[in-house]
């Protein structure tokens, strides 16, 4: 009873500092401005005269607008071949391993792992009344977005260790030109154009997403009041197991 309550009172904490961090990001889209492009450009040329060069620049805000192509253009998915911005593909094998259970017992178990997972390496751009500006995901998928593949490939090749592989499921994902996007980050012009992508303060926050500032913030309330309640319960719970089998 002592460690089920320690592990009640651990999940408890792991719902609570989710509701936390969900609630940090309601509070940061609510708290950003919504800028446009010639806005931007305009603080960036004041930020560059105060300066006295470019490239100095740097402002925490929201923008929107619809995905283009970056400069080396539309980009291809690697499997199902659709034109995109962006895109993602992951390849996972299915085996099955025989295993010992407990009482000695030999049984067949089915498991699960990534093989590959492949990102393509360029952001893309954002399109708003003719203006454009860039967007580095730094290494983050945007969300949510549309999977254009789920194929699964079946196969029956026994291999080293006695694991028989049972298939292959092949997924990918991609983002195409012209769909509307929100991003919350950071813009600057080191680079020279203006781009907006993760803030370089580690705690700050990063939204990539095709849903509007209105859907992400009722959905992100919904989801850490939930969490919120969930966290108290196993916090309540673990507590009163861990002084239970503390007392016994």
């Amino acid at each position: 009873m002592l460690w089920v309550g320690i592990v009640a009172l651990l999940a408890g904490a792991a719902c609570i500092w989710v509701a936390v961090r969900t609630q940090r990001r309601v509070h940061a889209m609510m708290a950003a401005e919504t800028l446009s492009v010639p806005e931007l450009l305009d603080l960036a040329g004041v930020a560059a005269e105060l300066a006295g060069r470019p490239g100095t620049f740097r402002k925490v805000c929201e923008v929107v607008g619809q995905t283009a192509p970056a400069p080396v253009g539309v980009l291809r998915s690697d499997l199902a071949g659709v034109d995109c911005v962006w895109h993602m593909q992951r390849v996972e094998r299915r085996f099955e391993r025989r295993e010992r259970d407990d009482e000695g017992r030999t049984r067949t178990q089915t498991h699960t792992e990534t093989v590959s997972e492949r990102t393509s390496p360029h952001g893309w751009a954002l399109l708003r009344d003719g203006h454009t500006i860039g967007v580095d995901p730094g290494g983050r998928h945007p969300d949510p977005v549309e999977r254009v593949l789920d194929r699964f490939d079946p196969a029956d090749d026994r291999g080293r260790g006695g694991d028989r592989t049972v298939g292959y499921r092949n997924q990918e994902w991609v983002l195409r030109p012209g769909v509307a996007m929100y991003v919350l980050g950071q813009v600057d012009d080191r680079d020279g154009p203006l781009v907006i992508r993760p803030p370089q303060d580690a705690g700050g926050t990063f939204v990539l997403s095709t849903r509007t500032e209105a859907e992400l913030t009722d959905s992100d309330r919904r989801a850490q009041r939930l969490w919120a309640r969930g966290g108290t319960a196993l916090a309540v719970l673990g507590l009163v197991l861990t002084v239970a089998g503390a007392i016994s």
